[in-house]
């Protein structure tokens, strides 16, 4: 049986006190009764820092109040307090120089994919594990396959299977970063150091940007030789930091009670992302955009309050609560856009509160029903206030300067291809999302699925679009547009959609039933399922 991630596997802070949660604007008039608890997430505010962040870190106390910063001193644990500090970068020899390496079995745009190979790659006895470089990747187990010979042995058993992505990456390092602390005066080489402040409130500084941050600060050592900065912070003050910037400053408040809550049920069940580098989500769009306390926003904070402690679930599980920032007016199913099983709460649905089209009757994988949709610009949520419908050109050289790019960062076959013949569009999901996107070449046929679509070519905002060639005067193809909708992957919630329903009334929870049939509000407990799969740790 897997394994199931529930709270008490997390670290907790439970208090006794037990309060009545109204239901505020969720519908009804209904009082819950939940525990209150504290649960501390780690999200890493500056990555790879002393690699794609070389520019130094500045530490302040707000107005008043002092840091205190702990870091181990031989076996002794020293403490030191100021009102500010600073971290820098030392690029450090290393004589004789040092060869790191590793098997990187799959790259891919997201952690969604990633997680979906990863599996695979279990299922077939080889231990694995996520990283994210740049794009994300997996790997074979670092101390499973720690020694040449086994890295060697697998990658030959892995292409002797037929598996054509599979590569040994080898880096020679002649020196490394590492990480200095300056405080009062005096220079510390540490690899790892605590920050605290009495207020809980610590800024900030990199590259001339000040972002004030609740709770503590780590600086720790990643998977890649450089540091991580990592955030220790409350939840519900984690989400003052990403709701208004989600869903936007001057939202309507439903729409916003909607982001909230959904906005706090990704985030928990998505702890295992960074697992690989000892903290649990990014600051980033690779998970949610977090910007400290940063431009909060009264209507935002009041909706965090009234909804405190609020997940939806389905069958007492957490949600896999993807949104984005426009569907194009239908909602895809998980494996429209990544590779792994469906959610069946996660299901296409028509985003209208009209009866506009019946996918039933009307399957947008058929070409021609999909490019009546993508016509119709009237009668959606979207209508107005998004990306609901776009259309972009290229010609074949720009196409094919990008995918280049692509097969190339990924170590993809036929990268060394000169033109594009053709690009077809082979297979549509039923919410009209393309599955594969066909690009004949000169050196033959090249398959770009799914989301990878949006990585390997600039044009599409979404996969949920056409292709419409373009000629010249001589009838010779010059290029194509792309002919579409929506903005982002389209699964789950559509923010700009969200508005509308707001606007109309909706509250959050409905708004949230709308876009996620089938699931429940519940208030957070030790009774909820985080994520029913194992995490690859």
């Amino acid at each position: 049986m897997l394994k199931t991630l529930k709270i008490r596997h997390l670290v907790l802070v439970i208090t006794s006190i037990v309060l009545i949660i109204t239901a505020h604007t969720l519908g009804n008039s209904k009082v819950v009764q939940a525990q209150a608890q504290q649960v501390s997430i780690k999200v890493g505010v500056v990555q790879r820092f002393g690699d794609a962040v070389k520019t130094p870190l500045g530490l302040q106390a707000t107005d008043g109040d002092r840091l205190r910063i702990e870091f181990k001193s031989g076996d002794q644990v020293e403490a030191v307090t100021a009102p500010s500090a600073q971290i820098e970068i030392i690029m450090q020899a290393v004589d004789p120089p040092v060869t790191e390496e590793k098997v990187i079995l799959r790259q891919v745009g997201t952690f969604e994919t990633a997680e979906d190979y990863a599996n695979l790659w279990r299922s077939r006895g080889i231990p694995t594990e996520i990283g994210q470089p740049s794009r994300w990747q997996v790997w074979a187990k670092r101390d499973v396959y720690n020694t040449p010979l086994l890295r060697r042995l697998l990658l030959q058993s892995i292409q002797a299977q037929g598996d054509q992505f599979a590569t040994i990456e080898t880096k020679v390092l002649s020196q490394v970063p590492k990480a200095s602390l300056v405080v009062n005066g005096v220079r510390y080489g540490r690899d790892e150091i605590e920050i605290s402040s009495e207020r809980n409130l610590i800024q900030v500084s990199l590259g001339g940007i000040r972002t004030l941050y609740p709770g503590r600060l780590r600086l720790q050592p990643n998977a890649y030789g450089s540091y991580t900065l990592v955030n220790d912070v409350d939840i519900e003050d984690y989400l003052r930091g990403v709701v208004p910037h989600e869903i936007g400053p001057s939202a309507p408040y439903g729409a916003v009670e909607a982001q909230a809550m959904i906005a706090r049920t990704y985030a928990l069940r998505n702890l295992r992302r960074f697992t690989v580098d000892n903290y649990e989500l990014c600051a980033s769009i690779h998970c949610q955009v977090y910007k400290g306390w940063n431009g909060t926003v009264g209507n935002a904070d009041r909706a965090i309050a009234a909804t405190k402690g609020l997940v939806l679930t389905y069958e007492n599980e957490l949600v896999d609560g993807l949104y984005s920032s426009a569907t194009g007016g239908v909602t895809a199913k998980f494996s429209d856009v990544w590779n792994g099983s469906d959610r069946p709460y996660l299901t296409p649905v028509v985003d209208s509160t009209r009866p506009l089209w019946d996918l039933n009757q009307r399957s947008l994988s058929d070409e021609a029903n999909f490019r009546a949709f993508i016509n119709n610009r009237q009668g959606f949520n979207e209508a107005g206030i998004g990306r609901l419908r776009w259309r972009e050109e290229e010609n074949l050289p720009e196409l094919a300067r990008e995918l280049k790019e692509y097969l190339n960062n990924n170590k993809l076959p036929l990268a060394d291809f000169t033109k594009i013949n053709q690009m077809q569009v082979t297979e549509r999901s039923t919410s009209g999302r393309i599955l594969t996107l066909a690009v004949d070449t000169d050196k033959g046929r090249i398959e770009v699925r799914k989301n990878e679509i949006r990585t390997a070519f600039e044009p599409p905002d979404s996969t949920l679009f056409y292709l419409e060639p373009l000629l010249n005067s001589d009838r010779t193809l010059r290029g194509y547009a792309f002919v579409g909708g929506g903005f982002g992957h389209g699964v789950g919630m559509s923010q700009t959609g969200a508005y509308n329903l707001a606007n109309l009334g909706f509250t959050g929870e409905q708004i949230l039933r709308f876009y996620y049939p089938g699931t429940q509000l519940q208030p957070l407990s030790d009774q909820i399922i985080y994520h029913s799969k194992e995490s690859y740790s």
